[in-house]
């Protein structure tokens, strides 16, 4: 077995990826949390880039990385977070979260030593000519096999949008909302009122009063 550079890569961004996992969600201040987040999903595109899966990295370092994680980062630091009051739970569910958590790790084992993932059935993909567009081929597939698909993942994301909007959006009655068409419509006479008065003449006797 032959040990090439692309394997020290998938080695080496793979070892990154998972101990920025485990930094997200030990470490204790969130503004450190996303940003080892950011790398993780840095790494995994990294590790796409191996696979030849350029387009797919470009789009997850653009969108997460460049766009939500940003997004979160600003939240997070606006946010007057209460690290105390967070961390009192926590004792609470660590038996359930470490059980859980092991779990998982011995379903990943059991996945991982099955003939079904080893390299020899899933072998790395052979590389590709220099006029190979990795785009053209996913839209391809995208919008011929898997049409369907990915029409009803679009209809269920559109439904969730519209969803958490429906149940974010609550009208209060001690907020004050701008009405933007009574803004548009008011007019000069209805804002405006001169107000016509007579001078008055300074009292002489006062002034003298002053000056003495």
């Amino acid at each position: 077995m032959t040990f090439s550079f692309l394997d020290f890569a998938f080695y080496a961004f793979a070892a990154v990826l998972i101990f920025a996992a485990l930094m997200v969600v030990t470490v204790r201040n969130p503004v450190k949390a996303a940003l080892f987040l950011v790398l993780a999903f840095f790494s995994a595109a990294c590790i796409w880039i191996t696979l030849e899966a350029e387009f797919l990295a470009i789009v997850l370092v653009l969108v997460y990385v460049g766009a939500v994680m940003v997004l979160f980062l600003f939240v997070v630091m606006m946010l007057d977070i209460n690290l105390v009051q967070m961390r009192e739970g926590f004792g609470k569910y660590l038996p359930v979260g470490g059980f859980v958590a092991l779990l998982l790790v011995a379903e990943l084992i059991i996945i991982l030593n099955a003939k079904v993932f080893s390299p020899d059935s899933m072998p790395r993909p052979a590389g590709q000519p220099a006029d190979y567009s990795n785009t053209q081929k996913l839209g391809e597939i995208l919008y011929t096999q898997y049409a369907y698909p990915f029409e009803i993942a679009a209809i269920i994301l559109l439904v969730a949008i519209v969803a958490a909007i429906s149940l974010t959006l609550r009208r209060r009655p001690q907020t004050r909302y701008q009405k933007p068409a009574k803004q548009i419509s008011a007019r000069k006479e209805d804002r405006l009122r001169v107000v016509s008065m007579k001078s008055e003449k300074p009292d002489p006797d006062a002034a003298g009063a002053g000056t003495e």
